[in-house]
């Protein structure tokens, strides 16, 4: 069971809508980071729809912007049966800094 809520009211006001960032790339600011305890994949949230559909970078087999939902990261158990956390300590940055941290993509 996970420990604290993925996305709270605070932090989904924190985040622009959806193509507020067009055209900014990487240099779009990451607000909130998710992430599998067990794994590299994570899911780095620049947007959001304020209903389930954020913008961002996702890192798992490869890095690449995209569009990821709420819910199935809610939903989503990894190997072991853990569930995807939300970093509770982190700070906003770009997403080149954040893909910094992702050595190799």
């Amino acid at each position: 069971m996970r420990g604290h809520k993925l996305l709270t009211k605070a932090l989904a006001k924190k985040l622009p809508p959806l193509y507020a960032n067009d055209g900014k790339g990487l240099e779009a600011v990451a607000h909130v980071k998710f992430f599998d305890p067990c794994s590299n994949w994570t899911w780095y949230a620049t947007e959001f729809d304020g209903e389930d559909t954020f913008y961002g970078l996702v890192v798992g087999h490869v890095a690449e912007l995209g569009y990821f939902s709420l819910s199935e990261i809610e939903k989503t158990r990894n190997r072991v049966g853990l569930p995807i956390e939300r970093d509770c300590w982190w700070d906003s940055r770009t997403l080149a800094d954040c893909k910094k941290d992702h050595p190799g993509y």
